[in-house]
């Protein structure tokens, strides 16, 4: 029977720890083990831990390490054949975690599954962050099955097919361990942002495969750490996507795929100084600067994941979405992936 255990990644958040710990308790069968991993909190969060939850377990890390660092170096230290990532602010609805264990030990080839993410404030919408399945255009625009940019749906059933897709949201992901020690990982060097679909397109450079499973179903606050307004969320998505491409993108694509991208980046940064944003018009150029120093140390990463040739991942639309969402007026991921 293979070991599960739930991984909340927590950073000055003992505020979410008391309100939202007490349903992932409830609702997580008994023989699935809950550990809070505290990234170098500052706050009251470990105290509130030991004292208001002693039956979960604490891993302290001595910094904070970011989303991707943390979660690596909690895999690392502990035992199990399953883990699965949750955000702080995460309320799992009843018999949430059954659906993405029996997801993984029923079909060998996936590697990492995740639930349907509702809205916490809006229960019958998606959630930003992952919905029904992620999927990529061929400009590596991340969007899903039920999010398309800022566009949520209401979910009346339209997607409740188990399915694979190209990523699984970081809100809610369960994995084998191999994610971490085959594949490797989430690349500490994001920090945050984009480093769980960086894993996904690599572990599907593995053969392996991702999943959706909408039987299982959680509620995302979002924005937990960093609000959507934030400037630093701009530049580390901006910044991460570009290393993304570069790292995973064949070399023939990369070459005219990137300049591309950079273009539509400009016209995104021109669409917040217009909209009064300067502060975000900065990070989107500050972003580009900075990967271009980080090209270099990226071409490393590059030349190993371009060792691995398997046959097309699955989720990848091959037109584009800006396109279609932003001329044609498609909303709905339905009408974009036909």
């Amino acid at each position: 029977m293979p070991v599960t255990k739930v991984l909340i990644l927590n950073w000055n958040g003992s505020g979410h720890l008391r309100r939202f710990l007490p349903s992932v308790i409830r609702t997580t069968p008994d023989d699935i083990g809950i550990v809070v991993v505290d990234n170098g909190s500052t706050d009251d969060s470990a105290e509130v831990v030991r004292v208001e939850f002693p039956e979960v377990e604490l891993l302290s890390l001595d910094d904070n390490y970011g989303y991707a660092g943390g979660y690596n170096r909690a895999v690392a230290a502990l035992e199990a054949d399953y883990f699965i990532l949750l955000n702080s602010d995460v309320e799992p609805a009843e018999g949430w975690c059954g659906p993405l264990v029996a997801a993984l030990d029923d079909n060998p080839e996936i590697i990492a599954v995740q639930p349907k993410i509702r809205s916490l404030q809006e229960r019958s919408r998606f959630e930003y962050a992952g919905a029904c399945g992620g999927f990529i255009d061929r400009f590596g625009y991340p969007f899903c099955r039920g999010r398309v940019f800022s566009t949520t749906e209401t979910d009346d059933g339209q997607y409740d097919t188990f399915s694979y897709c190209f990523w699984a949201s970081g809100a809610c992901l369960a994995c084998r361990r191999e994610m971490f020690t085959t594949v490797g990982g989430l690349d500490e060097d994001f920090f945050a942002h984009m480093e769980e679909i960086d894993m996904c397109w690599r572990a599907q450079k593995f053969g392996w495969k991702i999943a959706v499973e909408p039987s299982s179903i959680v509620y995302h606050l979002g924005g937990g750490t960093l609000p959507v307004n934030s400037p630093r969320k701009v530049y580390l998505n901006f910044r991460n996507n570009l290393a993304m491409l570069y790292k995973n993108l064949p070399s023939g694509s990369r070459r005219w795929v990137i300049p591309v991208r950079m273009i539509l980046d400009g016209v995104s940064a021109c669409m917040f100084l217009l909209q009064g944003h300067g502060g975000l018009f900065r990070q989107v150029f500050a972003a580009h600067m900075d990967f271009y120093r980080w090209e270099k140390a990226l071409r490393p990463k590059r030349a190993e994941i371009a060792s691995r040739t398997v046959s097309e991942p699955e989720g990848v639309f091959h037109g584009s979405v800006v396109f279609r969402y932003f001329v044609m007026r498609r909303r709905r991921f339905s009408d974009i992936c036909k």
